[in-house]
């Protein structure tokens, strides 16, 4: 890894996605550059895929050594803990902005700035959302559109918030946010992961916007998505708001913006 330098990082987790990554990682290159005077860094979290995205990783850390970085991590143990390591590095690298996206093209990667723009502007997380004006999905049937949406309104119920895509997983956060929520202690390994964060930021004080996207089904490779995944978030929702979890004492100069 490179020496800490104050710029954004992108993390992306990985699991046999051989025939996006490459296209991916240059269309966010392509997305970040003019957006990012002071450099960016991308960092592919590999979870020992056996399709060889992993290699394709590194050849393409080694051909922008300046900004592709590789974790590799020897199998697959769930999307929050991908995400919990590449946020680690990220932080220990100086990162001022994370953000999160999937590495199926589901994510636009000239959405990027804009989610970056909003944490720049006064946001300290910004979310690439589904259910405001502006933003949707394409190439989903009836029964997914259903599932997705009920799902968000089920969690902001269960947890008492306005933001109306909770599950979605393509983020800007500023990097203090990351610091004060207490990552170690997250429980959630799959698609909860995305509204136990949300929920923590808010809960911390934190102020959370929402930017319109438009989400696209994946092109090439197999969805992660399975009935096991889809089963904790509903387990996990209604035990996040009976933990009744608090940040933890502030240390030091990290302190919440006012709104949430």
């Amino acid at each position: 890894m490179a020496a800490p330098s104050p710029r954004p990082w992108l993390v992306i987790p990985t699991y046999n996605e051989a025939e996006n990554l490459e296209r991916v990682v240059g269309l966010a290159r392509r997305s970040l550059a003019p957006a990012c005077a002071e450099g960016f860094r991308i960092l592919v979290v590999d979870d020992g895929s056996p399709d060889g995205t992993g290699a394709i990783a590194d050849r393409l850390a080694a051909a922008h050594p300046d900004e592709v970085a590789v974790l590799h991590r020897d199998r697959p143990a769930g999307l929050g803990p991908a995400y919990l390591a590449g946020f680690a590095v990220a932080l220990e690298g100086g990162a001022t902005h994370v953000m999160e996206m999937d590495a199926d093209l589901s994510h636009d990667p000239a959405d990027l700035p804009r989610l970056l723009a909003a944490t720049r502007d006064g946001a300290d997380l910004a979310l690439g959302s589904r259910y405001v004006p502006g933003g949707g999905v394409e190439q989903w049937g009836l029964l997914r559109r259903i599932i997705s949406r009920g799902g968000s309104w089920y969690a902001r119920r269960a947890l008492g918030l306005r933001i109306r895509d909770l599950t979605g997983g393509f983020k800007c956060f500023r990097a203090d946010v990351l610091r004060v929520i207490d990552l170690p202690t997250v429980r959630s390994r799959g698609y909860a992961f995305q509204v136990e964060l949300t929920w923590r930021t808010v809960r911390s004080g934190f102020t959370v916007v929402e930017v319109p996207i438009v989400f696209r089904d994946r092109v090439e490779g197999e969805s992660k998505m399975s009935w096991r995944i889809a089963r904790e978030a509903a387990i996990l929702v209604p035990a996040l708001r009976r933990s009744g979890w608090q940040p933890p004492a502030p240390t030091g100069e990290l302190t919440a913006r006012d709104g949430a």
